[in-house]
Formats: structure tokens, sequence, C-alpha cells
């Protein structure tokens, strides 16, 4: 990760490879498996703090860790390079995604939330065959796309299987495909401003300071109460979140996304949710089902096929 953080004298335009290699998957992979790990994470600590408080803290930890990266790395993060706009905005459209599945989450059930929330890689691939024509899906492309979301669907199915949570469900899964469309709109104004090319630290810390003032406004606005005692347990679950998960991967991430197709990155985050029911499964004694099972082979199908017809193309 010796490169992770240009120095001002690098090219403002990386180069941007045609397909994911074998880095770019590999590292993907371990930002999924920290992602789905993190979903675990959040529920042990719930115990002793609130959703919303935990993302607060969570936000506002890892913004001071980018700082102190950026000046130890001499990134030139408070360089005037027009990317202040892109930023402010990026911040916002992910507060409103969180807020959208905390706020709908109190309609609907978190299986048909997953389900609704990861219609964004749909999103980020119908919006970057307009921001960038060279990264356009080919018809075999959108059906892996199609695939691995059939896999995500079918691990989550029970929750539309059951009977409604209440009468206004539907404003709950109305929610979850609006988060969705911010998740992916954060991806497309990332890819279509200055961020494209500003440092991957620049880039995480406007989204998360922005955050971090959008999360403590709703703990103050829904009343969060102040955690009373908090356990060994959840706060080794908040240092894993926020050093881990909210600097390291999405400093990472954002590291990808100057580099790297957008389209294709965002569909290996459906391995995110198969991630979290297997942590479920080997950290939390949830039982292992053959659904879980064809749902993890169903999202492998389906990234082979949006990543083998490129390498065959180019090759």
């Amino acid at each position: 990760m010796s490169d992770l953080s240009p120095s001002p004298t690098s090219p403002p335009s990386p180069t941007r490879k045609a397909a994911l290699d074998a880095s770019a998957t590999l590292i993907l992979l371990v930002c999924c498996t920290l992602w789905g790990l993190n979903q675990i994470a959040a529920k042990v600590s719930l115990v002793d703090v609130p959703p919303l408080m935990q993302a607060a803290w969570r936000s506002t930890g890892a913004v001071v860790l980018v700082l102190a990266w950026a000046w130890w790395r001499r990134v030139p993060i408070w360089a005037r390079d027009g990317s202040l706009k892109g930023g402010l905005l990026a911040g916002l459209l992910f507060g409103a995604e969180f807020a959208c599945i905390f706020v709908g989450l109190q309609f609907t059930g978190a299986s048909r939330m997953v389900v609704f929330l990861y219609l964004a890689p749909f999103l980020v691939a119908l919006g970057m065959s307009w921001v960038s024509k060279g990264e356009r899906l080919s018809w075999l492309q959108w059906l892996g796309l199609v695939v691995a979301f059939a896999g995500v669907a079918g691990a989550f199915a029970e929750g539309f299987q059951t009977a409604p949570v209440g009468p206004r469900q539907w404003v709950g899964d109305a929610l979850g495909v609006a988060a969705a469309l911010f998740w992916g709109l954060t991806t497309l104004v990332i890819r279509a401003t200055r961020l494209s090319q500003a440092p991957a630290e620049k880039t995480l810390a406007y989204q998360l300071a922005v955050s971090a003032a959008l999360f403590w406004l709703m703990v103050w606005a829904v009343g969060e109460p102040w955690p009373q005692q908090v356990s060994t347990l959840s706060w080794a679950s908040l240092f894993f979140q926020t050093v881990v998960v909210a600097f390291a991967s999405f400093l990472t991430w954002f590291w990808l996304m100057r580099h790297y197709p957008a389209a294709k990155l965002s569909s290996f985050t459906l391995v995110t949710p198969l991630a979290g029911l297997a942590f479920g499964v080997l950290l939390l004694g949830e039982p292992l089902t053959l659904r879980l099972v064809a749902a993890a082979a169903a999202v492998a199908l389906g990234l082979v096929l949006i990543n083998v017809q490129t390498s065959r193309r180019l090759s």
C-alpha cells in the first residue's frame, strides 16, 4: 500500500485500468469480507451504543485518522483543486443513504432492506455508461450482475415470504430503494467530478467529515441516549469499525476507485451481505442453510461473468 497516497507531483488524472486484475480482486474480496464482519461488529456493540451514535463516533474517529495519515504522508489534502462541491455533495449523499436505512428499518424488515439496498450496483452500472462510455457493460456482464444480485435476493428471500411487519412496510421498502439510489449517486459523483482526480485521502475526508456532522445531528434529533457503560467487547467493536473499516478499508476503496472501473468495483459489493451471513454462522452460531450456499455460488458465478468477458475482450 506504499502508493496509496499520491505525492504532490503525481499527475492529476490517474491511469484507470479497463479491467480488474488479480491484485484488485483480492483487495476487493478482503474489503467486502471486512464490511461483512462490520455488520456483526455493529450488532455486538448495539447492546451498549445506539446505531446512530456508533456511526457518528466511527466517522468522527476515522476522519481524524485520515487527516493524520494525510499529514504524515504529505498528501496535498488542503490544496484548492475544485473538488469542494463534489466532496460536500458526496458526503451529503452518504449521510442521506444512512438516514434512509435507519428510518426505513422502522417500517420494514432487515432482509428486505438488504435486497433493496443492493440495487445500487445496477444504478452505478447504468450511470457509468453515461459518465464514461468506456465503462459500459456488455450484455454478458449485465447478465452476471443480474445473477449475482439474484444470489443476494435469494439469500434474504425469507423477508418477502413472511407477513408484513406493519401497514406501512411500503414506506420502509421505498426508503431502501432511496438508500440504494443515494449510494449509487455517491459513486457517480466521485467519478463525474474533480473528486476522480483528488487523492483518495481527500475524497474519504470529505465523506467522513460531512457524514459525521449529519450523524451527530441525527443523534440529537432522535434523542439517542448517551451510553452509560461500554463493555470491552463494544470498545473493541468500535475500534474495528473506526480503524479497520471506516479508515483503512474505505481509504483502500477510494484508491481503487481512482484506478479501476466503478461499475465492476460496485458489483463486488454484492459479496458483502453474504459475508455478513457467513460470519453470522461462524461467530453467532446462526444455521448454515442450503440457500446461503446456493446464494454464494450465484454471486461467484455472476462476478466471473462480469470480469471474464472483459479479460477476453482485452486479450
